[in-house]
């Protein structure tokens, strides 16, 4: 459960809302863990039945109640219990390598432009990961470590590392497409 130690790992920083929660996710881990409101919200309501988060009400003059959430020490305790364990393998699934896969149904013409927009999407994703350490500089300011930003830096380097990988590849294909190297029937 991924979502479950990222929310308890963001609380362990500081209290936040869900909504607050959703702007960190958008901002910082996005790029490797997206999570939609919703699933933050449900997530936010499990952690405090099990006893990993409290949620305190904040009255607000104007606007609804906030409900503010924090990590407890049982929090604490399976976080660590979980960063320290074996990294979860999840079973690798990507949509774009099964529309590949069958690729072969498709003319040379399709296939050309279904590679240009797979590159086009990759430079599109380089260019909004080069971006991010300026969408969490906010979060930089309330967590002041710089041994946390160090690994904060180390996914978005892996994210970048992989995106420049799929572009590489997208572009060879679309190379081998035009040279007329790929079979046909």
């Amino acid at each position: 459960m991924s979502l479950d130690h990222a929310i308890l790992g963001f609380l362990n920083y500081h209290p936040y809302t869900g909504y607050d929660l959703k702007k960190i996710f958008d901002s910082s881990v996005r790029h490797f863990w997206p999570a939609d409101q919703s699933q933050i919200y449900r997530t936010l309501t499990r952690l405090t039945q099990q006893g990993f988060a409290e949620m305190e009400k904040v009255p607000q003059a104007d606007r609804p109640d906030r409900k503010v959430y924090y990590i407890t020490e049982a929090g604490r305790l399976e976080l660590q219990r979980w960063l320290a364990g074996p990294p979860p393998m999840d079973e690798p699934r990507s949509a774009p390598l099964i529309q590949v896969f069958f690729a072969g149904q498709m003319s040379d013409k399709e296939i050309l432009a279904k590679f240009e927009g797979f590159a086009a999407m990759m430079r599109l994703m380089l260019n909004q990961y080069q971006q991010v350490p300026a969408r969490i500089s906010p979060y930089q300011e309330e967590i002041r470590s710089p041994r946390e930003h160090f690994f904060w830096m180390l996914t978005l380097d892996n994210g970048i590392r992989n995106m420049r990988a799929n572009l590489e590849w997208a572009e060879s294909v679309i190379e081998q497409i035009k040279r007329g190297q790929i079979p046909s029937e």
